[in-house]
C-alpha cells in the first residue's frame, strides 16, 4: 500500500490473513462446533462449542481494542498539531472537537485542515464526512 497514494477510497487497511484467514477458521471452528454440539452432544461438545465462541469473541476485541487505542492516540497527536496549525478563535475551540472527528481530521493536510475544523464543529460532522471533505489527504501508512 505505500507504493500508491492513499485516499479515502483505499485508506482502510485489510490484512488478508487476519481479516480473512483468521475469521474464516474461526467461524469455520464455531459452525462445527455448533453442529457437534447438536449432533454429539456431550460436555466436551460444549466446551468445545464455548471455547469456539471465545476465540470469535477474541478476534472481535482484539480488533476493537486496538482501534481504540488507535484513536486516542490519534485524539492527542491532532490536538497537537491544531494546536500549532490554528489561529485564534477557532483554536480555542479544539476541546470541542469528538474524538471521531480529530480521527477524521488525521488525513487532511496542513493547508486545509482550518477550514475542516471550523465545518467539523459548525456541521457536527461525524468521522466519514471529514474525511470524504477533505482535498489533499496526507496519507497514514501506521493504521491499525
Amino acid at each position: 500500500m505505500a507504493n500508491q497514494p492513499q485516499t479515502y477510497a483505499n485508506h482502510r487497511r485489510f490484512v488478508p490473513m487476519f481479516h480473512g484467514v483468521t475469521f474464516l477458521l474461526f467461524l469455520a471452528n464455531l459452525i462445527f462446533a455448533v453442529y457437534h454440539v447438536f449432533t454429539v452432544f456431550s460436555v466436551a461438545s460444549v466446551v468445545f462449542l464455548l471455547t469456539a465462541i471465545g476465540l470469535i469473541l477474541l478476534f472481535l476485541y482484539t480488533r476493537l481494542f486496538a482501534a481504540a487505542n488507535q484513536d486516542r492516540i490519534i485524539r492527542l497527536e491532532e490536538r497537537l498539531r491544531l494546536e500549532r496549525l490554528l489561529s485564534e478563535p477557532i483554536k480555542s475551540r479544539i476541546g470541542e472537537l469528538t474524538t471521531p472527528q480529530l480521527v477524521g481530521l488525521r488525513f487532511a493536510s496542513d493547508d486545509e485542515v482550518g477550514g475542516l475544523v471550523q465545518r467539523a464543529l459548525d456541521e457536527k460532522l461525524d468521522r466519514e464526512a471529514v474525511k470524504k471533505l477533505i482535498k489533499e489527504w496526507r496519507p497514514d501508512y501506521q493504521r491499525v
